[in-house]
């Protein structure tokens, strides 16, 4: 993800000096395990708050000194609170989870800041990628925390004493907050578009191109286009993402939020969530270097997995079989498929639970790299659904990686909670030949929805859509920028492919806050004849649209969807359509 600027603000100088830099960093000491405590791995740190202030801040420091400017590092990490009071700076590298191990956000206090900063590659967060933090309440020292983040990033179950800056005054792109209270405001800055859902905010001040709301109380009303605000009032269908806590006996649990339906504000502020514990007994601890072999033996076994950080090489595929599984990753854990195989293939049955995952494609191409539910998959689980909660995937930047598709959904009810689908645009694999991919996501399954789509740079339709009753709250897309020339990137007789693509047959389909963006630098000529394409009926309906060509007109989208709206050109750089049909 980039902007006009920041097309060049990446450069390969800056990457190499950052990966230097993140070489050169001293790493932080080995982590320490209480007696009583699980043995969750070398690259999780637990701190209690009886523990000496200088020895946590230290630990943190060492942490974020190695992972500052590590973007496409190998190291992986989980910060965990233990319940209680700690007076600390917590600033948040790549690849690092910070959350707290009480049951309600309010558990655990931080009192200076948590925050995450425009400083890996100088001012500007356009790459900020793959970070977050859950379960915490901060107060900071300042009144005002910033969170200055773009991609694959999570801000949930926070209780926010203060006010929330999105940004450092350089360029931004997009996040996500969930399940969380910020009792001051909220202020967007430079942030090209974001999502807040099942949320309270004191109140937000800014705007850009597309910034959307779902379930949020006090939020700005829908006003879009100008300013370019959408809120929808009540979240239809949604579960929270399960996280790990410590009970008041000291026993470890993973809390797993039941379903809410026609829903706003937060799971927990009222009462505590509705949801079952499961003991951490009933997992298999997933430590580096474990196999697929192990992994599956475990799950066929009946038990949940809890994937510690660090990066795990699979020779087959998860093979999630049994309903109400839990995959839980730690430190956004990454999943690397070898020999063309899906990393996670889940059956069509009720009630799994995969989250806190970076799914990163192999050098050989897989059909799919995150499957749910088998081709012709027809059951109902409208009363359980399965849900995927922070789970990313990347095909190349870290080396050489293909794909067909990124994710596909099979399954009926399925429910899609924040997710960066990302064919890279930088870093090492990257080209039109190398890191292939055909399509992010692949949705069949009927009555699929999705709460905050990132999907990026692939090469045909990002999205595809043919299943009935789909749901998207909120979109955020680039076109890929490395097409050679036209005849490399056309969809029958259209020009270029779509960005979001809604199958003929489809009857019932709705979408909510969608934007796309093209930056063409391969070859400014390419046109992308409509960023949005759909069957021109009744039940198929979209709100809030918008498109924009970057640097200053690198490519043309000539539609903002089908032939309405547009163009977005080197003349009209942004375009905006308020409702289709």
């Amino acid at each position: 993800m980039t902007t006009p600027a920041a097309a060049a603000s990446t450069t390969t100088a800056e990457r190499a000096a950052s990966a230097t830099t993140a070489a050169a960093a001293t790493p932080p000491p080995p982590a320490q395990h209480a007696a009583g405590d699980p043995d969750l791995g070398p690259n999780v740190y637990v701190f209690d708050s009886s523990m000496d202030t200088d020895t946590v801040q230290s630990t943190l420091d060492a942490i974020f000194a190695q992972q500052k400017q590590a973007e496409f590092g190998t190291g992986r990490y989980a910060v965990l609170f233990k319940p209680g009071g700690y007076d600390v700076d917590v600033n948040l590298g790549y690849y690092t989870q910070v959350a707290g191990l009480g049951a309600q956000p309010a558990d655990v206090t931080i009192s200076n800041t948590l925050h995450v900063d425009g400083d890996a590659h100088g001012k500007g967060t356009l790459t900020n990628f793959w970070r977050g933090a859950e379960n915490i309440h901060p107060v900071p020292r300042s009144g005002t925390d910033r969170w200055a983040v773009s991609q694959a990033t999570f801000y949930r179950r926070i209780y926010l004493t203060g006010n929330l800056q999105l940004d450092d005054g350089g360029y931004s792109s997009g996040g996500f907050i969930a399940d969380s209270l910020i009792t001051g405001q909220v202020s967007s800055g430079t942030q090209q578009q974001w999502i807040t859902r099942n949320s309270v905010v004191g109140g937000w001040l800014g705007f850009n191109w597309n910034i959307v709301f779902v379930g949020t109380d006090n939020a700005p009303a829908t006003s879009f286009p100008s300013p370019p605000f959408t809120n929808v009032a009540r979240t239809p269908v949604v579960r929270e993402k399960p996280f790990l806590h410590v009970d008041k006996a000291g026993a470890w649990q993973v809390f797993v939020p039941a379903v809410r339906r026609d829903s706003h504000n937060t799971s927990w502020e009222a009462q505590r969530a509705a949801g079952t514990d499961v003991p951490l007994g009933d997992f298999h601890i997933a430590q580096p270097g474990a196999s697929a072999a192990e992994l599956n033996s475990a799950l066929a076994q009946g038990k949940h997995l809890l994937i510690t950080p660090g990066v795990y090489h699979l020779a087959q595929p998860l093979k999630i079989t049994e309903p109400d599984t839990v995959v839980l990753g730690l430190g956004l854990a990454t999943l690397i498929p070898d020999g063309g195989v899906t990393a996670l293939d889940v059956a069509d049955v009720d009630g799994v639970k995969i989250a806190g995952l970076l799914v990163d494609a192999g050098a050989q191409s897989s059909d799919a790299l995150v499957r749910v539910g088998p081709d012709g998959s027809r059951h109902s689980h409208t009363h359980n659904p399965s849900s995927l909660h922070d789970v990313f995937v990347r095909v190349g930047g870290a080396g050489v990686g293909k794909a067909k598709n990124s994710i596909v959904v099979n399954s009926d009810d399925v429910i899609i909670d924040n997710t960066w689908l990302w064919r890279a645009d930088h870093g090492s694999g990257v080209g039109w030949t190398k890191n292939t991919s055909d399509t992010g996501l692949l949705v069949s399954g009927d009555d699929v929805t999705v709460y905050g789509l990132f999907v990026e740079h692939h090469q045909k339709a990002q999205v595809s859509w043919s299943g009935e009753r789909g749901r998207t709250y909120f979109f955020q897309n680039e076109m890929p920028y490395d097409p050679p020339n036209q005849a490399a990137w056309n969809e029958g007789a259209h020009r270029g492919w779509p960005a979001y693509e809604v199958a003929d047959g489809v009857r019932e389909h709705e979408a909510w806050g969608l934007g796309s963006y093209c930056n063409l630098t391969s070859d400014p000529t390419i046109v992308a004849d409509r960023a949005f394409a759909a069957p021109r009926r009744s039940g198929v309906r979209f709100h809030s649209m918008l498109t924009f060509s970057l640097g200053g007109g690198q490519g043309t989208i000539a539609h903002v969807i089908n032939t309405t709206g547009g163009p977005s050109d080197a003349e009209v750089g942004l375009a905006k359509v308020t409702s289709y049909p």
